[in-house]
């Protein structure tokens, strides 16, 4: 489906895509436009973040703003209505009721009409493609005070947000199972609160994030709904940063990249065991080989460097070794064979670390490949990489010495088999034809998942590699 809706011949709704590859929420990063601005199709209206990248989202219809449903720093699930268009200016239909920007709480207020069928089908927005709509529809709660219970919980939100008079305390009997989204309910379960004992203020009786976080900052709330206070009270809220400790301590909320990275290290480090093997290696000739491509007419307008010549590489020992492009299924209990490698490329950005991986890589020349690592790294740096370019992913390069590190061991990207860690590369004492003489020499870290890679092809992968950082000349005898 698409991702708007129509309210009434007059005023439309543009719900929140999803904008990545089954990425349930993003969050408002900045708005480009105010109530009262024309909008035309197409028009780029506010910039979200996802857990993967920052995505411009265009506005399909033409109309005037009315209403921003979410202020900038809210996260909102997908599928959620972020902003309302009049797209018929001046005609005397009857304005959508405004919902609150922090939840829209739609279950104490008339059932609006039933809108009309929306068209089958995906409709492309900038990045990715509109949220489905899901045949399933949540059946409501049990029990006839429905309306009670959530002017209720109206209530209860008003007083947690901070204003309206303290809501009185009703207890609900049982209903069953509380009923809350899987994120939600994970939250919960991090935090220790009973979903019985939330009291829920989204639609349909759902329990949202914010009423776990209510529940588990009663302290907070408290504070919250006091009408003065003597003196200053350090609150932590979940959303927002705080100081505490006269700027001893920064809480900084863990949402966007950072959240996805820490969630997908948490998940490999747990799921796949890793081993990590190590080889130091003379990377002289190699130098020699970037200064001379550097020169090259072959090569010019694109960047070479060691980076390059070490993608080449691994390239090259992947094919000598194909078992090692693999990926582990363990719904299916399958390993599955790649034949093609999205070479990723880790790189550290102002949002945190992201690996865009170049599609195809082993298909590519050199001058080719090293087109695609200049745009993969400048897209990066501008902050514009897509959820799509950082999809599909078999093998990983992360290139630790640019901060001067020696070695690392790298954590496997999750769904891959293998990441290669290049430290610095350093002038160092070598023996070389008998005698000790300044070499150029960097060291090698091999990470892979072993359940599908044995340590003997492990090991000849990371000495291929080697190998040909010792002696360049081996990609053409060995490609």
């Amino acid at each position: 489906m698409t991702t708007m809706t129509q309210t009434s011949a007059r005023f439309r709704e543009f719900k929140m895509p999803d904008v990545g590859e089954g990425l349930t929420e993003a969050e408002i990063l900045k708005w480009f436009v105010q109530p009262g601005d024309t909008v035309t199709d197409g028009q780029v209206v506010c910039e979200v973040e996802t857990a993967k990248a920052a995505v411009e989202l265009p506005i399909p219809f033409d109309g005037v703003v009315h209403e921003l449903r979410f202020s900038e720093g809210t996260t909102v699930d997908v599928g959620q209505v972020i902003i309302t268009v009049d797209v018929a200016p001046g005609s005397e239909d009857e304005a959508p009721v405004p919902a609150p920007a922090q939840e829209p709480v739609e279950a104490a207020a008339p059932a609006p009409a039933p809108a009309a069928e929306e068209p089958k089908g995906r409709t492309p927005v900038l990045v990715g493609y509109g949220v489905a709509e899901s045949s399933t529809k949540r059946r409501p709660r049990k029990g006839g005070a429905a309306p009670e219970a959530a002017a209720v919980a109206a209530a209860v939100q008003a007083e947690l947000n901070g204003h309206g008079a303290p809501a009185p305390v009703v207890e609900a009997p049982p209903v069953g199972r509380p009923l809350a989204k899987p994120p939600v309910r994970k939250l919960a379960k991090d935090l220790g609160i009973d979903l019985a004992t939330v009291v829920p203020t989204g639609k349909d009786g759902i329990i949202t994030r914010e009423d776990v976080h209510a529940a588990a900052a009663p302290a907070a709330a408290a504070v919250a709904v006091a009408p003065e206070v003597a003196e200053p009270v350090a609150v932590t809220v979940p959303e927002t940063p705080a100081t505490v400790g006269s700027a001893r301590e920064t809480r900084i909320p863990v949402k966007g990249v950072r959240k996805a990275i820490a969630q997908a290290m948490v998940g490999s480090a747990f799921t796949a065991p890793h081993v990590t093997e190590f080889v130091t290696v003379d990377v002289t000739r190699t130098m020699k080989l970037v200064a001379e491509l550097k020169e090259d007419k072959e090569m010019a307008g694109v960047r070479v460097n060691p980076l390059l010549i070490i993608a080449k590489a691994l390239l090259v020992a992947i094919k000598r070794n194909p078992e090692v492009n693999a990926a582990w299924d363990e719904a299916n209990q399958e390993i599955v064979q790649k034949h093609y490698v999205n070479l990723g490329i880790a790189a550290a950005t102002p949002r945190g670390l992201i690996v865009p991986n170049i599609k195809d890589a082993h298909d590519k020349t050199l001058p080719q490949l090293a087109a695609a690592l200049g745009e993969l790294v400048s897209t990066a740096r501008d902050g514009k990489t897509s959820p799509a370019a950082m999809a599909g992913g078999t093998v990983t390069i992360t290139n630790v010495g640019v901060f001067g590190v020696d070695t690392g061991t790298p954590i496997l990207n999750p769904g891959e088999s293998a990441i290669l860690a290049v430290g610095a590369i350093k002038l160092q004492p070598w023996v070389h034809k008998g005698k000790v003489k300044p070499r150029q020499v960097t060291t090698l870290a091999l990470s892979f998942d072993h359940r599908l890679v044995d340590g003997e092809l492990g090991s000849k992968v990371l000495a291929d590699v080697a190998a040909i950082l010792e002696q360049p000349k081996r990609l053409i005898t060995w490609a």
